[in-house]
């Protein structure tokens, strides 16, 4: 192993070991045990759950291999990456590999796809499994020629003595491989290869399902079809959590191809339980959709009917008017990158009576919805007392859908289907309940009327997708700064009215600036269901933070890109926290500003502007400078962009990584443009695309340049970080562009359209 790789790998004890088990007929299954340790260190979603994978490499007498895919992929490229590290490990070429999803089964320990911790959490352990596999071939081929393992090499799934000119497969090796010791850890991790002479493990590989994709085969949860299914269409109230008191259900049940009709009670906590509501189960699901329009519900919308984003809002800006020259006591120093109470450093308030120019700015950012283009959806199959079910979830769990059928969690078969994007909605598993519970229910309505029980699919329409999320929370957030006679940051305040936002306690520029101080008040009564979105929270805060930072350096008269950069150099007020390194935040800036363009930004037309931001983002630092015009009319093209980021010292699979990269960009240009949900009666106003107009390929910049720097750090993930800084590097260049400073999201409200 090259020492650089070495650093900070994860303790595992010399009780680590090889699960191997032979096949008839020759195959051998290889799988790697850890009893007793933690599967990485670092946490994050899934960090404390010891690693106890089943069998993760088929090897097969003909010399394919079958590789393990342990999380669920909804696009970030995973299940292609984690069988990629074990198939360079375990030295076998990429063609020689098929991939199989996994089922959910404790003994994988954590199955999540979230917080972008499938490399992180993954990476070490991968390169376990198949180095471990490999020394097995090693000594299974010594033994047999009675030869040093040491005088043997591998490559290609073959072994090879150079003295003697012998091979053989590992095919081949398999059932002798079943009977010889087991390497141990120590063994294993001396083992591991040194990554310049990977393989697999940093070149561009077309994700696996990409031709199944392409080609229109059944890969996603709503392809899901056994035999004899049923489809189920579930109507909610618009008002959140709303219950029915009546329905017409007799009327419902008469209708051509209806099976089943009737109210589902609420089962399950928190936001991962079923709502009150009428299912509808016929023959297709456009039948039992159709049926939902002949539907009359008597519903107790409940409390939250008098809420709304109108007066959200007016709570926020009162709250604020208050607190403006009487701020609320200061909050405990040193909250958490969560929140964890807000930051009080130094003493702010003295800072603003001396400093050489204030500026104030009252930023806003909206709800938004996942706006997946897979509507949720599960199927599940509820028969003598047991629950299989198909999932698209991101954290599958048994509980969710046996809290729905009221069973034991050990009653319950999940398996995991590739699922049409999750950006964080599918973080929570509402649709697994309330499957579970329609599923228990259509069976248990068969089994009266002597009929067998079958399965049935569940799938929400677009309108109950936008309706009835999870949505990302709206951010109030009123700031102050003071700089001193020489434009540099004295003091920083950021008041925010709370609506189940994230108050930035420790977000940049804390650690930067002698006099920080956030705090929040919470906005109430306030009961919209919220959760993560991609890259929480820093997916509206780097908007906010990026976007003030620049009217600070803009204030300052200083060039906006090394404002940031000399902040950086400069740590104050304790230095910084939550993991943050300035020298890698430097990085990505400065190697962002040498491949594009900035030092020439004043060469640029008229209406022509460049914007600078970066973010800290689930371990990862990202950074983009924006190249965009705005014509008299508002209509915004964004001509070309660069992006460096620092994830550490691997890339996996670059071709995905550039993939999230352009990704994450594109999904920051919906959030600017027309992404917003309002509340209103207690429910979402937004239904579907056309009032919630997602970015189009045409509107795209086709000038995309990206750069991955390699620093010596163990490698992290990258669906998040790239999302935050392209939200402020485009309205920062809009800034530069045309005067307009951009402080509050969507533009599209404020008269602007893409060219």
């Amino acid at each position: 192993m090259a020492k650089s790789d070495s650093t900070n790998l994860p303790t595992v004890d010399r009780r680590t070991f090889l699960q191997v088990t032979a096949l008839a007929g020759g195959g051998l299954l290889v799988g790697l045990s850890f009893p007793d340790v933690l599967a990485q260190r670092g946490g994050g979603p899934g960090s404390g759950a010891a690693l106890l994978p089943d069998i993760y490499i088929t090897i097969h007498p003909d010399n394919t291999f079958t590789i393990i895919a342990k999380n669920p992929e909804t696009g970030q490229g995973v299940k292609t990456a984690l069988p990629m590290i074990i198939a360079d490990e375990l030295d076998v070429d990429w063609s020689q590999v098929k991939v199989r999803q996994a089922d959910l089964d404790p003994k994988y320990g954590s199955q999540i796809e979230g917080g972008s911790r499938a490399i992180p959490s993954n990476y070490q352990n991968m390169r376990l499994v198949g180095a471990g596999g490999r020394l097995l071939m090693v000594s299974a081929a010594a033994a047999m020629w009675n030869v040093p393992a040491s005088e043997l090499t591998t490559g290609s799934g073959l072994v090879k003595h150079a003295g003697s000119g012998r091979t053989a497969t590992y095919g081949s090796l398999a059932s002798r491989a079943a009977s010889v010791p087991v390497p141990d850890q120590a063994a294993i991790t001396a083992g591991l290869k040194n990554p310049k002479d990977f393989k697999i493990i940093g070149k561009r590989t077309r994700g696996v399902d990409v031709k199944d994709i392409v080609t229109g085969r059944p890969v996603f949860s709503i392809d899901v079809a056994p035999p004899n299914m049923l489809y189920a269409a579930f109507e909610k109230c618009s008002a959140f959590r709303g219950k029915v008191v009546s329905a017409n259900l007799d009327e419902i049940k008469k209708m051509p191809g209806i099976r089943h009709a009737f109210i589902v009670e609420p089962a399950g906590q928190g936001n991962n339980a079923a709502v009150s509501g009428v299912a509808i189960v016929a023959d297709s699901w456009w039948i039992a959709n159709d049926a939902r329009r002949s539907l009359k519900i008597t519903w107790d919308e409940g409390a939250i009917a008098s809420q709304s984003s109108v007066g959200y809002t007016a709570q926020a800006k009162d709250l604020a008017a208050k607190n403006a020259s009487a701020p609320p006591p200061p909050p405990p120093a040193g909250g958490g990158r969560g929140g964890g109470g807000g930051a009080a450093i130094g003493d702010a308030e003295a800072a603003f009576k001396s400093a050489a120019k204030v500026i104030e700015a009252e930023y806003f950012f909206p709800f938004l919805s996942h706006a997946p283009l897979e509507p949720q959806n599960a199927t599940a199959h509820f028969k003598d007392g047991k629950l299989e079910i198909w999932s698209p979830s991101q954290i599958p769990s048994l509980q969710h859908p046996a809290a729905g059928a009221g069973i034991a969690p050990e009653n319950v078969t999940m398996h995991l289907v590739r699922s049409g994007g999750g950006f964080g909605r599918r973080l929570v598993s509402d649709y697994d309940t309330e499957i579970g519970s329609i599923a228990r229910k259509v069976t248990d309505e068969r089994a009266a009327q002597g009929l067998p029980s079958v399965p049935v699919k569940l799938l929400w329409t677009r309108e109950d997708d936008m309706g009835h999320d999870q949505y990302r929370p709206s951010g109030y957030h009123f700031f102050k700064a003071a700089l001193d006679g020489a434009g540099k940051l004295v003091a920083f305040r950021d008041y925010v009215p709370s609506t189940q936002s994230v108050v930035p306690a420790n977000e940049f520029p804390r650690g930067f600036c002698e006099n920080v101080w956030v705090i929040s008040t919470a906005v109430t009564p306030f009961d919209v269901p919220t959760g993560a979105l991609r890259a929480p929270p820093t997916n509206g805060i780097s908007f906010v933070m990026q976007g003030f930072v620049d009217e600070i350096a803009i204030a300052a008269g200083k060039d906006p890109l090394q404002y940031r950069i000399d902040l950086l150099n400069s740590p104050a007020g304790g230095g910084p926290t939550g993991g943050f390194n300035p020298a890698r935040a430097r990085g990505v800036l400065e190697a962002v500003r040498d491949m594009s363009t900035w030092n020439r930004r004043g060469q640029l037309p008229k209406g022509t502007g460049m914007g600078v931001a970066f973010q800290f983002a689930h371990a990862g630092y990202v950074a983009y400078i924006v190249e965009a015009a705005v014509d008299a009319n508002k209509a915004v093209k964004i001509n070309r962009v660069w992006c460096a980021v620092d994830i550490g010292r691997q890339i996996v699979n670059p071709s995905q990584a550039e993939n999230l990269v352009h990704g994450g960009f594109v999904e920051g240009m919906s959030h600017i443009m027309n992404w917003e949900i309002t509340i209103d009666r207690g429910g979402a106003v937004q239904r579907n695309f056309n009032q919630y107009q997602p970015t189009r390929m045409a509107q795209v910049p086709t000038d995309f340049q990206v750069k991955f720097l390699q620093t010596d750090f163990d490698p992290t993930g990258l669906g998040e970080p790239s999302l935050p800084p392209a939200v402020p590097a485009i309205t920062n260049a809009i800034f530069a562009a045309n005067g307009d400073r951009i402080r509050t999201l969507p533009i599209g409200k404020l008269g602007y359209r893409w060219a």
